[in-house]
């Protein structure tokens, strides 16, 4: 389900209804995940360590959190026991994260995003300008550009 199905449904709001310390629903790249489990702290998500691999694909281990081929270490503070800082990763990472009445989201993660992150360059496109000539982004290098999208969905 995507993050605004999810939230536009009823399931969303009953969520967003239900009680601090009886779990939380975390939103992240187009995933939901419920939790039953959660650590209560009024600012911080903390998450058993073995949910993690559901929420964001990072498994804890020795060297750090790692996922795929990128390990990424944390200090120590940020576990407890069986439990796992999830918000303070997501400080670590310089991750956007909020949260409103049982609900986190977290947006991406800057350390995976891609070139783009790094460049500052966006990717080049086309599109035809007002009287059907091709246009491309690429046209504009060095100047200001202000790309206006809509979609209908």
């Amino acid at each position: 389900m995507h993050r605004r199905q999810f939230l536009l449904s009823s399931a969303g709001a009953a969520c967003a209804l239900a009680a601090p310390n009886s779990g939380a629903t975390v939103l992240y790249n187009d995933r939901t995940v419920k939790l039953a489990q959660v650590r209560p702290d009024p600012k911080d998500l903390w998450v058993r360590a073995d949910d993690l691999p559901r929420v964001n694909e990072f498994k804890l281990k020795p060297q750090g959190a790692c996922r795929a081929d990128m390990c990424i270490p944390f200090p120590k503070a940020l576990r407890s026991g069986p439990w796992f800082n999830l918000t303070g990763f997501a400080e670590r990472l310089r991750q956007a994260s909020v949260h409103e009445s049982g609900v986190w989201s977290f947006g991406e993660m800057p350390v995976v995003r891609g070139d783009f992150y790094h460049s500052r360059v966006a990717a080049d496109f086309a599109v035809p300008d007002r009287t059907g000539r091709t246009v491309h982004l690429s046209d504009f290098r060095g100047k200001k550009v202000l790309v206006l999208t809509w979609a209908s969905w």
